[in-house]
């Protein structure tokens, strides 16, 4: 007979024995299986061991599925708040996580050094700012003076086939 597996999760796992123990000195006989389950249940914050099957057996709402397989795989690099995790290892996925972060750096203005860096570290949670300086300005995504102390911004028009990921990016963020 197959099992099914029901994630548990306790935030104290101190309070979580006290009550497993107060529930237990509670029984007049060591509990039965169901008990035990029931116990661990309404310690973790559910009614009984129903309560919580009811929670995980729940459908997790369906992604959209007005996003792309492509843009669906790029975006794995991403996490919840639309920062870059990490260097993707391929050079076609790099071009396309360039693209959604210069969408994502501040419009009309010029910044020295440490305020480029700090743009860039707010758009990526992986610590390397300075690779991805490196690349935006490599790719004429961002120009720079001779001597380093000025950057800005250089406007392009962003590939159609770019223009999807940069916008579920921009959601990201937003959301």
């Amino acid at each position: 007979m197959s099992r099914t597996v029901y994630p548990f999760y306790s935030s104290d796992i101190s309070s979580l024995a006290r009550s497993l123990k107060r529930q237990w000195m509670a029984e007049a006989e060591a509990p039965g299986h169901l008990q035990i389950l029931n116990m661990l249940a309404r310690s973790a914050g559910f009614q009984n061991f129903q309560h919580l099957r009811a929670e995980h057996d729940r459908p997790l709402p369906a992604e959209p599925q007005t996003v792309s397989n492509e843009v669906r795989r790029l975006l794995r690099h991403f996490d919840g708040a639309g920062r870059l995790l990490r260097w993707p290892k391929k050079f076609s996925e790099q071009r396309a996580c360039l693209w959604a972060l210069w969408a994502g750096l501040p419009r009309g203005e010029a910044w020295d050094e440490p305020a480029v860096n700090a743009a860039i570290r707010a758009l990526e949670a992986f610590g390397d700012h300075v690779l991805i300086r490196r690349e935006l300005v490599e790719g004429d995504w961002i120009g720079r003076t001779g001597d380093c102390r000025r950057y800005w911004l250089i406007e392009r028009e962003a590939p159609e086939e770019m223009e999807e990921l940069v916008e579920q990016v921009r959601l990201r963020r937003a959301g």
